[in-house]
């Protein structure tokens, strides 16, 4: 067996050790979640996955969001389409994957179905959002620059071990899982910016409920599906180079790091919002606005005249045009088709520019404002900026609260913080 799968392996089925950081991290992961999912139940892509769900019946055995209950498999893959149908959901740069919207639903759903104790349920999401991540590195920037969308290729994986780790498996049969799960793991970049984007959180959920089920029943996949010769490495230009995803691991838990979305669009458009908010933009006074992001996002979020609301949370000219004519960027009804189409916002969309800046991170953002007057202010902004945790938990539980309510949000943070059935959880999907 390779080193990395064994590794991964071993994490993935042992004992764990982490920092009240990690955890609390992990907790407010799961309200956000929770919120983002309830508050995109009945996005058009939602209604869609979870009515070819309830219309093919079977088991009754996980809740969905938006109502209704299916099979563990089916559940997933409604919870994770559903849960990232607003892309409303955390972020890792690391690997720039999204960890929740594929391992949660996974997790959740056996949780639930086996009345794991809520605990389990955060620890096992934990391992399979750290193990996401690290596999995200191993892949490397090549494959998502080829076009894997890392979410549900890497996120896959994390989704299986989470699930694993629900049913308790040993080091031998994590080793199963991670090479079953090689062969089922997909999801294109092709689909920002359409209701396919979503659906690849939710094949990764689904994935990994499957691959586990699978090797729980005595399936023997091949032995070395990650990085073979014809391994998910080879074929899906991943990197060579196991360091990255094995540095730490078990010890030092990246997962800490996720950056939580606090503007209902992409997460490359987060940094020039912040930006914007910093120089308190008001459209009558705009002349020109130059926005500077890293040179990957051009790729993934820089529509230029997008007509749909999905379209506009791929769009830097689009939302900073937005929340310079006062809209709420925070709030996903912001993102409408009509918007797209107001002749003022497409007036000043047209004074944005865009640029590549090599000099920059792919958490960073800088924007040069010129004003009618003549004058010229500037603002930068990085995502990576230290937050503190109460900082982290005041606007996590904030954003949760405008989504599904103040009682609500506070409810469900109590529950997670205070322990409980995942089952309970689980009934939380819809209000």
């Amino acid at each position: 067996m390779t080193d990395l799968t064994s590794a991964l392996a071993e994490f993935a089925a042992g004992p764990v050790s982490t920092t009240s950081q990690a955890r609390i991290v992990t907790s407010l992961s799961a309200l956000d979640w929770l919120a983002v999912g309830r508050a995109g139940a009945e996005e058009p892509v939602s209604r869609i996955i979870r009515q070819m769900v309830i219309a093919e019946s079977g088991a009754v055995q996980a809740r969905l969001f938006g109502g209704g209950s299916a099979p563990l498999r089916a559940a997933a893959l409604v919870n994770g389409t559903v849960s990232h149908a607003l892309d409303y959901d955390d972020t890792h740069f690391a690997h720039i994957g999204h960890p929740s919207v594929a391992v949660f639903p996974a997790a959740l759903a056996l949780a639930a179905w086996e009345d794991r104790p809520l605990v389990d349920l955060l620890e096992a999401a934990l391992v399979g959002m750290e193990l996401s991540i690290r596999v995200g590195l191993w892949l490397g920037r090549g494959h998502y620059q080829a076009g894997f969308h890392q979410t549900a290729t890497a996120g896959a994986f994390g989704a299986a071990v989470a699930a694993g780790r629900i049913m308790s498996f040993d080091a031998k049969q994590m080793r199963d899982l991670l090479g079953l799960t090689a062969t089922r793991a997909s999801g294109q970049k092709s689909q920002f910016g359409t209701m396919g984007k979503p659906y690849n959180a939710g094949l990764a959920a689904s994935n990994g409920v499957e691959a586990a089920q699978l090797i729980r029943n005595g399936f023997q996949p091949g032995s070395d599906a990650l990085e073979g010769p014809f391994g998910f490495g080879a074929t899906h230009l991943g990197a060579d180079d196991i360091n990255a995803a094995l540095d730490g691991l078990g010890d030092e838990w990246l997962f800490e790091n996720v950056s939580h979305k606090f503007h209902a669009c992409c997460h490359g458009l987060h940094a020039a919002l912040e930006a914007a908010r910093d120089l308190d933009i008001a459209e009558p006074e705009v002349a020109e606005i130059k926005v500077k992001t890293h040179p990957r996002w051009m790729s993934v979020c820089n529509q230029l005249q997008p007509t749909s609301g999905l379209g506009a949370k791929f769009s830097y000219r689009t939302v900073i045009a937005m929340q310079s004519m006062g809209y709420d960027t925070a709030l996903p009804g912001s993102y409408t088709a009509k918007i797209c189409a107001d002749p003022r916002l497409q007036s000043l969309r047209d004074r944005i520019t865009v640029e590549a800046d090599e000099s920059l991170s792919e958490t960073q953002a800088h924007l040069s404002l010129l004003r009618r007057d003549g004058a010229r202010r500037e603002a930068s902004y990085d995502l990576l900026a230290a937050m503190s945790l109460s900082d982290r938990e005041d606007r996590v539980r904030d954003k949760a609260s405008k989504l599904i309510g103040g009682d609500e949000a506070d409810a469900i943070w109590s529950m997670l913080r205070t322990g409980g059935r995942a089952a309970d959880l689980a009934e939380r999907l819809t209000d």
